[in-house]
């Protein structure tokens, strides 16, 4: 006669608890983004009397470091708009940042402003269409990106032209956007913690519904 052996021990139900979601990492990356635009274009604008160099430590650790971060950040949260944007920004501070170290001092003063201007036409396209989406996004955001179109679009006129007065120009409305981006980042903060909008940001743009004979691919 055969023999059954049943387990008398009792049977542990496991419950899966998913991982715990990320930080808006949003105020993170607008606040690193406001405070290196904000040393360099003080810089273009003339105001800073030191050594010229000093958004250079802050391109690399704040606004190219930590903004990339939270780009990545931004993929984990599947906010497709903000990880393209903090990512390609951040490695814009920190590309830039390596620039100056390892090349601008193998340039001369025009070969410098030409290469100066190149960079900022690539990012000013990209910028481009970064800003029509920000229409979706909310206005707090769409005024970082309007004003840092303007910034790059008389950088890099400023630059290619060899014209001081556009580069002091684009570094005056280069604080605008930090200033911009600052507020957008407290924003950020303080509507986060208190789960309600206490600094105001606007609505964003709808997009259009989809036709029932439309398909997504």
């Amino acid at each position: 006669m055969a023999t059954t052996f049943e387990s008398t021990r009792p049977v542990q139900q496991m419950e899966i608890v998913g991982a715990p979601t990320a930080a808006d990492p949003a105020p993170l990356g607008l606040a690193a983004f406001a405070l290196t635009t904000f040393l360099l274009s003080a810089h273009n604008a003339g105001w800073t009397k030191g050594t010229g160099l000093d958004w250079l430590g802050y391109a690399l650790a704040y606004g190219g470091t930590c903004q990339l971060l939270a780009g990545m950040w931004e993929f984990k949260n599947r906010n497709v708009f903000g990880a393209t944007a903090f990512s390609t920004y951040g490695g814009f501070w920190i590309g830039l940042g390596l620039y100056v170290l390892l090349g601008a001092g193998h340039a001369t003063g025009h070969m410098l402003t030409n290469d100066l201007g190149w960079i900022l036409l690539a990012f000013f396209i990209f910028n481009t269409y970064m800003l029509l989406w920000s229409l979706f996004v909310n206005k707090a955001v769409l005024a970082v990106f309007f004003t840092l179109e303007i910034t790059e679009l008389l950088l890099f006129i400023g630059n290619f032209a060899h014209t001081t007065n556009l580069v002091k120009a684009g570094g005056i409305v280069g604080v605008i956007t930090a200033a911009c981006a600052w507020y957008t980042s407290a924003a950020g903060v303080v509507n986060g913690m208190a789960g309600r909008h206490v600094l105001f940001v606007g609505k964003p743009m709808s997009f259009p519904a989809p036709s029932s004979s439309a398909s997504l691919r």
